[in-house]
């Protein structure tokens, strides 16, 4: 898990700097270590229905094969549009009610920042002068180190919760100052990409854990959060303004919805929303088997003459699926749900799957962080009791 964490978090950086093996090694690298820990260790019986989900996959396999224009490549358009669910079903199996004590717990999410901490210092170092690339409110590739902005923002916004949560349970001054400095650090990288979605989701992420620890907390532990809460806050507008003043207040427009002249724009979801509409309409239109795998794209590409990917994975798991599909879909939302009403030890359940949830909506799983975050959030933890010295009678003396 340790390894699987650390490649989640070093994926978005390996494309930046053309240091991935393959496109897609990541998720690969992510089934590999857990299923390696799954040949030793096993799985929980209960995870039943994650085997589910991978079998309802298969239609949509046998259909790509008829239906994909000649020429096309098969195994690619399979592999880019399954590696993402596959990746996700993988780390479901293994963690599904795994006992893990919450220091490992923290360490494997501090494992997930590590390689963050290295891209948000190559950004810095690598990336011009905000005010000598940005034009518009749109997203900036530049300011991403010329990669994609909203995959950058979204594993920054994930380094950025889980700093976040850092800051809640441990209570150690030093250790504290340190993961301040590093929220400030990747916050404002991540704001700077102008893609607000995975800054977003992590804002909503943070909210839900604050709420649940809250809840959970003893009063001592209320009375150490409340200052934390203050210097956090005043950190996050420290920040903001700094985003602000230097990309001469574009940054403010971009979550405005406003373009650089400070005009409304119309469509808030940049053109998702049509995207959308497009896969859904073949989900009504073949609601049983769909279009196959890696097929909404050549469909797109004859009406429209765009070669647009979909940035919505619950729409294209409709429209390329179909029923089986929408069985996945159920079996992704209900099994968590039943998990949190029957086992509430892990208070990183609900914000996990709502960053799995949010990440999918705009980022499709173009990447491995939210298939792997959707198993940690399946994860039962328990606190470690602490060993007691028991005094053992001494033979031979009265």
């Amino acid at each position: 898990m340790y390894a699987a964490a650390y490649i989640t978090g070093f994926e978005v950086f390996s494309r930046m700097t053309g240091g991935a093996i393959t496109y897609e090694f990541a998720k690969y690298a992510v089934i590999m270590f857990l299923g390696v820990g799954m040949f030793y260790r096993g799985f929980h019986r209960g995870s039943w229905p994650f085997v589910l989900f991978l079998l309802l996959l298969f239609p949509g396999i046998i259909l790509s094969a008829i239906n994909l224009n000649y020429g096309s490549e098969l195994f690619k358009a399979i592999s880019f549009n399954l590696s993402g669910p596959t990746c996700l079903a993988i780390s479901a199996l293994y963690c599904y009610q795994r006992k893990v004590p919450w220091r490992r717990m923290v360490e494997i999410l501090t494992y997930i920042v590590y390689p963050l901490i290295g891209m948000t210092v190559y950004l810095f170092l690598y990336t011009p002068d905000l005010r000598d690339v940005l034009t518009s409110t749109e997203s900036n590739f530049q300011a991403s180190g010329g990669f994609g902005p909203n995959q950058v923002a979204t594993v920054l916004g994930l380094g950025m919760f889980v700093l976040f949560t850092r800051l809640l349970i441990i209570n150690h001054r030093f250790l504290n100052l340190i993961d301040l400095a590093l929220l400030g650090f990747l916050s404002y990288r991540a704001i700077v990409t102008f893609s607000r979605g995975g800054v977003l989701t992590a804002a909503v992420c943070a909210g839900i854990f604050l709420i649940i620890y809250f809840v959970r907390a003893s009063t001592k532990d209320k009375a150490v959060t409340i200052p934390k809460l203050s210097l956090i806050g005043g950190l996050l507008v420290i920040t903001w303004l700094a985003s602000s003043f230097f990309t001469g207040g574009f940054i403010d427009k971009r979550y405005l919805n406003q373009d650089a002249a400070g005009r409304e724009q119309e469509d808030l979801s940049t053109g998702r929303l049509e995207l959308i509409n497009s896969e859904l309409e073949e989900f009504y239109a073949y609601p049983l088997t769909g279009i196959g795998v890696g097929k909404m794209k050549e469909v797109r590409q004859e009406r429209t003459g765009k070669t647009s990917a979909t940035h919505n994975e619950i729409s294209r798991l409709l429209s390329e699926h179909g029923l089986p599909g929408l069985l996945g879909l159920f079996v992704l939302v209900f099994t968590p749900a039943v998990l949190f009403l029957k086992d509430g030890s892990n208070p990183y359940l609900l914000p996990f799957i709502a960053f799995w949830f949010l990440t999918i909506n705009h980022s499709s799983m173009r990447i491995a962080a939210p298939a792997f975050v959707y198993g940690l959030a399946l994860l039962s933890l328990y606190r470690e009791k602490k060993a007691t010295l028991h005094r053992q009678p001494i033979s031979g003396q009265g």
